[in-house]
């Protein structure tokens, strides 16, 4: 693995400029940019739900595609906003599932 493998442990909800919102799984460090992105106008907000959630089969299915999919920012190369996309089948399914699993959603 040549870059840090990030552990995902809260569900987190962003709420985009248009006033939309999404729930993501993410952990604590990437909610830190994320609430640096708000800062900077990138997002309008983001707001932790549920900290250090079960980890299952489902929370690594999710967090070894966000790992493999997605260069995450740091405080020091933050330029942008990217919401991670959930593709339909086993990714979209086992995020569904850990949010369920949490009664969120």
């Amino acid at each position: 693995m040549g870059k840090d493998y990030a552990r995902l442990d809260l569900i987190e909800v962003v709420e985009r400029n248009d006033g939309s919102k999404y729930y993501e799984i993410s952990n604590v460090d990437q909610n830190g940019i994320a609430e640096l992105a708000a800062d900077r106008g990138y997002i309008k907000g983001v707001r932790i739900l549920q900290l250090n959630i079960a980890r299952t089969k489902a929370l690594e299915t999710y967090e070894k595609y966000v790992n493999e999919t997605y260069d995450l920012p740091t405080l020091t190369n933050l330029t942008e906003w990217t919401e991670w996309e959930k593709p339909k089948g086993k990714v979209k399914d086992a995020f569904d599932a850990v949010l369920k699993a949490n009664r969120i959603g």
